[in-house]
């Protein structure tokens, strides 16, 4: 037992040695261990922007992306990633701001300089000082190099950073990242948790920021207000993804608290461009993308690929930009559909999967979706660590596109799914539907509230793909029952 203990020590002290070095933080100018060189956190955002991209998309509106690109340069020019004294490897350190094609209301950092923001969290807030405020705050983890810091702890205490990409646990052995098409790398960056002592810290930095830029820093506080509500009405109170972070009802008293204590510096903090604002917001695209698919009366259709397939009763569908996932009840079976964009025929695509190292063919065979396409499929065994997987893998030649299923559970329960795994690429069919194949995605138009009002009695008779009144009132940061005055702007839903 000795040496084995003594055996460990040595592993991590070499462990350690390795992926750590000291390195200066910008925003105190002391030196600190951390896991990486600047130049490697620079390296990494590299790798990992491209990936994000081609993952999630970036939201088509050039005027929306030099919006947010032009105020992310004004509130970089206050951070300490600019400042006289702070090391020039720091100074001249491109940043770049995106806006993701996502309806998930989130801003996150990369380290080296990738801030993203998403067109979710676009749409919930109501002027340019409030945006100025998270902007900050994505700087700020990356002035204090925060993901180094974590990587760190991770390394000193073996702890992992996230389960799974999808919903944050593994799926029968197979990580979450695979799942999704992403490194390891990757989905670690994207899914990182701080403490909450970072956290703060970038509250911190991100009023600091935007007051010394002259926006009005107290308004930031309206976001956690809207968080906060969004948290309660999920049912819970404070979202898992957030866990780690400070309550937003403790962030709505201290990002007033501490914009007071920078007013009190002499820094004027009167900048809040609200109709600026709403004037780049009039127009975006709010919620899903229907036109990237949804489900109607048990299927899944894609009005822009025009093909529909059957959803089984209670599965989960997950429907990302580069795949469809679909999740039995209980979670132990899993379908992922994606393009084969390497492949001409169905029996290529299927031969080259199963083609792979270490995969076992028990059958395969020739065959037709609905009856009328060309497809191809083979019954697999993929050995797994944790216990064998059974697969199904489904090719169909559509619309001058291959489309893959692959379809999968662990070997003992294969008996359970083997049916649901063939009903539904076997179900796989054009789209002919015109009221879906015409779908077009909500929009928010920014409009003067036509009378003084209630809030509830300002939005229309019917609102598009199940938008709830409760819904609008957090994107507008109103009540449902406030007083609304005539001309007051308003985030009104339009399909």
């Amino acid at each position: 037992m000795r040496r084995l203990r003594n055996a460990i020590i040595l592993l991590m002290l070499v462990a350690l040695t390795g992926s750590c070095t000291i390195q200066k933080n910008p925003v105190t100018g002391s030196s600190r261990l951390l896991a990486y060189t600047w130049s490697q956190e620079v390296q990494i955002g590299q790798e990992v922007d491209q990936e994000l991209v081609n993952q999630y998309g970036l939201y088509d509106d050039s005027a929306v992306a030099e919006y947010v690109y032009d105020l992310g340069k004004v509130i970089l020019a206050e951070s300490h990633m600019r400042r006289e004294d702070t090391d020039r490897q720091f100074r001249e350190t491109e940043f770049f701001f995106r806006v993701l094609d996502s309806p998930v209301v989130n801003a996150f950092a990369l380290p080296g300089g990738y801030v993203y923001f998403t067109r979710g969290l676009l749409v919930h807030l109501n002027n340019e000082a409030q945006l100025a405020v998270v902007v900050g705050h994505e700087i700020g983890h990356v002035a204090a190099r925060h993901a180094s810091q974590r990587a760190l702890r991770q390394t000193l205490g073996q702890i992992a950073i996230i389960g799974g990409a999808v919903l944050g646990q593994e799926f029968l052995g197979l990580p979450g990242e695979s799942i999704l098409n992403l490194s390891s790398q990757a989905a670690q960056l994207i899914f990182l948790s701080y403490s909450r002592d970072a956290e703060r810290e970038s509250d911190r930095l991100g009023v600091e920021y935007a007051a010394m830029a002259g926006y009005a820093a107290e308004d930031g506080a309206a976001f956690f207000t809207s968080l906060k509500r969004m948290s309660e009405q999920a049912g819970q109170a404070i979202p898992t993804m957030l866990s780690s972070h400070p309550d937003p009802g403790e962030r709505e008293q201290s990002i007033p608290q501490m914009a007071a204590e920078w007013a009190e510096k002499g820094y004027s903090q009167e900048i809040r461009n609200e109709e600026r604002y709403f004037q780049m917001i009039d127009g975006m695209m709010y919620g899903e993308n229907p036109r990237e698919g949804f489900v109607d009366n048990g299927q899944f259709v894609h009005p822009e690929l025009a093909f529909r397939f059957p959803v089984p009763t209670q599965w989960q569908l997950i429907n990302q930009r580069n795949e469809v996932i679909l999740l039995s009840p209980s979670q132990d079976a899993v379908m992922i559909l994606r393009i084969d964009g390497q492949a001409s025929t169905a029996r290529e695509s299927v031969q080259n999967f199963i083609g792979q190292e270490g995969i076992s063919t028990n059958s395969q065979s020739e065959t037709q979706s609905s009856g009328q396409y060309t497809a191809y499929q083979a019954d697999v065994t993929i050995p797994q660590n944790e216990g064998d997987l059974r697969a199904l893998i489904y090719a169909v030649e559509y619309d001058g596109r291959v489309y893959r299923y692959i379809n999968y559970t662990l070997t003992g329960k294969w008996d359970d799914f083997a049916q649901t795994f063939s009903q539904v690429p076997d179900g796989f069919d054009r789209l002919t539907d015109r009221r879906i194949l015409g779908i077009q995605p909500v929009r928010l138009n920014v409009v003067p509230a036509p009378r003084t009002d209630q809030f509830r009695n300002l939005l229309p008779a019917q609102l598009p793909m199940d938008i709830t009144p409760e819904e609008l009132a957090i994107v507008n940061q109103v009540e449902l029952d406030e007083q609304i005055s005539a001309g007051r702007p308003l985030k009104i839903p339009v399909q």
